[in-house]
């Protein structure tokens, strides 16, 4: 250090020892100008144990550093070589579907034989009668080398199919190292998965599986190759219960270890994965005759009471042999009818002629007959929230020359359209949301399975409809079942109103597809419904009528709330 003293210059050598100095100040002295300020060296021998202190940790270093190098160094060189490090997915639960009352229909479950050796659950549901409506899943699946090559579930059918993006979570990651023989030597969980969104059906699981059973049964009984039904309220859409016969196993399917069963799946002829109610098209019969007798009326072709005798059959000439007659036989003879008895007792002849004219009766025509079958929906697509829906068909001029290659539309091709024949196509679910624009004077709502869905809710056509016209509807479809052909609805728990139909398919007519549809209750109509069997014998005429009769039966024990 240098000091300037007197202008001269003044060289001090100050030791180590003075660098090193403890200080502290008497009292009373001021501090900040170091006032008697007291020093003193720090201890040698506290250096020296800060210096061993320094050297122990670089050894320690050194002899470790040392060891991992050059005595392990070989070993680690090949687990680095031989482990891998994979991202690997933590496939997140599918979301859980419930019916209207919280009953469990599609839930995860694990194999019972080894928890442990499971890390993607199974699909599971409810069975039987939900097949077909609730659908099934491919499963998340990995190659022989242990890696996925679908690492979600997918929906392939049905709920599972339409509310897919819904149903699935979002999968978590998962870091796993392994060493070459595949066994896992660490793990580490990087995003937790999530599970998919629950999804709550407008399904009543137990008249759901009451209807299948009954449909089951009387196929079975009869011989009819398959059958479907549908239970719908007329004024939210809620489709209540709606299953399809036969069908086929989801827990199979998405399992798909069974494969000699899912084989035989293919190749049944009765088509298990055909959803009859929505996507199979049937002949209606009978069963359009309240829309075609509601157009009559507002088309001033006939009024309520005026009556046509329905003697069993009426002739036509022949277009091709002038000289012979084309006769359009009845199912009966009924003598004279007027719309609510026609209605009550389905004469065929009737409906022939308010449907195509006859002598001095006018008819609608199949232009009328084309519109308002459109104007309740029938052979349009509903929009129920289901993959598959078919449209049908209702037969016209354009139709004919378009599928018979030019050929000329006439009036008995008119009298057959009247009575659902024909090229008449329609699905069970067409009809019961027709049948609730009956039902509810004019509104018809969009069937839908998912509970609350206030989209859906809202997509409501709503028809105008002449309501004096309609009760005339509404009083022949009671009195179907007072006194005419669905007379095995008349319950005493609810008062129904129906309209049977059957229609004759196949070739040369052999075979039958029987039909009920209809409302209850009568007199506050809240549900709609519909029952198709499927291609029976010809003498099979009454047997869905049978079916919903056992549905009512059994609903005015277990739910009797929806009857009221």
């Amino acid at each position: 250090m240098t000091f300037h003293i007197n202008h001269k210059r003044i060289k001090i050598d100050i030791a180590p020892d003075e660098i090193f100095l403890d200080s502290k100040n008497l009292p009373h002295f001021n501090t900040q100008q170091f006032e008697g300020r007291l020093e003193k060296p720090i201890p040698k021998r506290s250096i020296f144990f800060l210096g061993l202190f320094f050297s122990l940790m670089a050894v320690i270093f050194i002899f470790k550093l040392g060891t991992l190098q050059i005595v392990k160094g070989e070993a680690y060189f090949k687990k680095s070589e031989n482990n891998t490090l994979m991202k690997e997915p933590i496939v997140a639960l599918r979301g859980l579907i419930y019916d209207r009352n919280k009953i469990l229909l599609a839930w995860n479950s694990w194999s019972k034989d080894d928890v442990n050796k499971v890390s993607v659950p199974e699909r599971a549901y409810l069975s039987p009668g939900l097949g077909l409506l609730l659908g099934y899943v491919s499963s998340p699946a990995k190659d022989t080398s242990g890696n996925y090559w679908q690492d979600t579930f997918i929906g392939k059918d049905g709920i599972e199919k339409y509310y897919n993006d819904n149903l699935t979570g979002a999968n978590g990651v998962r870091i796993t190292e392994k060493d070459v023989s595949g066994q896992v030597q660490s793990e580490n969980i990087v995003t937790q998965p999530k599970s998919g969104e629950e999804i709550k059906l407008t399904i009543d699981s137990k008249i759901q599986k009451k209807m299948y059973e009954s449909i089951s049964s009387m196929a079975t009984k009869v011989s009819f190759s398959g059958g479907a039904g549908v239970i719908m309220d007329i004024k939210t859409g809620e489709v209540l219960a709606m299953t399809s016969y036969p069908e086929y196993d989801a827990n199979i399917l998405s399992a798909g270890v069974n494969k000699k069963v899912i084989n035989s799946y293919f190749s049944d002829n009765r088509k298990v994965f055909l959803n009859r109610a929505l996507s199979g098209l049937y002949s209606p019969g009978s069963i359009v005759k309240p829309f075609i007798g509601y157009a009559a009326l507002v088309e001033n072709v006939i009024t309520p009471l005026k009556e046509i005798l329905a003697n069993g059959s009426i002739s036509i000439p022949n277009p091709y042999f002038p000289d012979k007659k084309t006769v359009f036989k009845d199912h009966g003879t009924f003598g004279y009818v007027n719309m609510p008895k026609a209605i009550a007792i389905s004469s065929d002849v009737f409906f022939y002629e308010i449907g195509g004219g006859y002598q001095d009766q006018k008819g609608l025509g199949i232009v009328n007959i084309d519109k308002y079958a459109h104007l309740f929906g029938i052979s349009d697509k509903t929009g129920i929230d289901l993959p598959g829906e078919k449209p049908g068909n209702i037969p016209t001029p354009e139709w004919k020359a378009k599928t018979f290659k030019g050929e000329a539309w006439r009036v008995g091709d008119t009298y057959n359209t009247s009575i659902g024949q024909y090229g008449f196509q329609v699905t069970p679910i067409q009809m019961a949301r027709a049948v609730s624009g009956i039902a509810s004077m004019g509104t018809m709502p969009t069937p839908h399975l998912r509970l609350g869905d206030k989209t859906y809710e809202s997509k409501i056509t709503t028809l105008d409809i002449n309501k004096d016209d309609m009760k005339v509807i509404h009083e022949g479809m009671r009195r179907a079942v007072t006194e005419g052909t669905a007379q095995a609805l008349n319950l005493p728990a609810v008062k129904v109103a129906a309209k049977s139909g059957t229609a004759q398919v196949g070739l040369g007519n052999t075979n039958t597809n029987s039909w009920i549809v209809g409302f209850f209750p009568y007199d506050n109509p809240k549900y709609s419904f519909a029952i198709l069997m499927e291609r029976g014998p010809k003498s099979a005429s009454g047997n869905a009528t049978q079916v919903m009769s056992e549905i009512v039966d059994y609903m005015s024990v277990y739910t009797p709330e929806y009857l009221k």
